[in-house]
């Protein structure tokens, strides 16, 4: 079977697992996983920052933009083209964020972009991950290609239910730096 259509079934069946947690687990799991991002060194020393704004069960990653936001850090969220490209494009408020591509928030197009050299820090989206910090991204291949030769340090976040014990790996996927659930700190350097 190809890598292709066992990451597609398995996408399937996270999607599954990420609707049936209870609320009061995602509650706990947010805060969980702020609390130890937070704690990361490597935050605190970050001057630039790159997040993905969270959507529906994913982990809450708006207290975090809004915590780096007081604290004085360069925050940038991602603005998506057709074709797989993305520039991550710099806001001081959260409010400036509307829906853009699939009804994801985003920056406007005229902000601001923060070339990818300058990230300190790079908040990863996932499905899911293992504990080597190898994703199951959601397929588009955004963050493989921006991703790609970058000395950021990345960190990857999920909750600790959806943690997989191997994500299928293909030649271009690269381990996050650090992966964070509500329970563990996972660092891979």
């Amino acid at each position: 079977m190809k890598i292709e259509h066992i990451k597609s079934q398995l996408r399937k069946t996270v999607r599954e697992d990420i609707a049936s947690l209870p609320g009061e687990y995602i509650a706990h799991s947010n805060e969980g996983i702020l609390r130890r991002v937070l704690a990361l060194d490597e935050y605190a020393k970050a001057k630039h920052i790159m997040l993905y704004h969270s959507i529906d069960r994913e982990p809450d990653t708006i207290a975090l933009a809004r915590h780096a936001l007081k604290s004085g850090k360069k925050v940038a969220f991602p603005f998506c083209y057709k074709g797989g490209i993305m520039q991550a494009h710099e806001v001081s408020s959260l409010s400036v964020m509307k829906p853009a591509m699939l009804g994801i928030p985003a920056p406007p197009e005229n902000s601001p972009v923060i070339s990818p050299e300058l990230f300190d820090l790079i908040i990863v989206p996932a499905l899911s991950y293992d504990k080597d910090g190898y994703r199951l991204g959601y397929g588009g291949g955004y963050y493989d290609r921006y991703l790609c030769n970058l000395s950021a340090y990345t960190v990857g976040i999920t909750r600790q239910r959806l943690l997989r014990n191997d994500v299928p790996k293909e030649p271009h996927d690269v381990a996050v730096h650090c992966l964070v659930t509500e329970e563990e700190v996972f660092a891979q350097c």
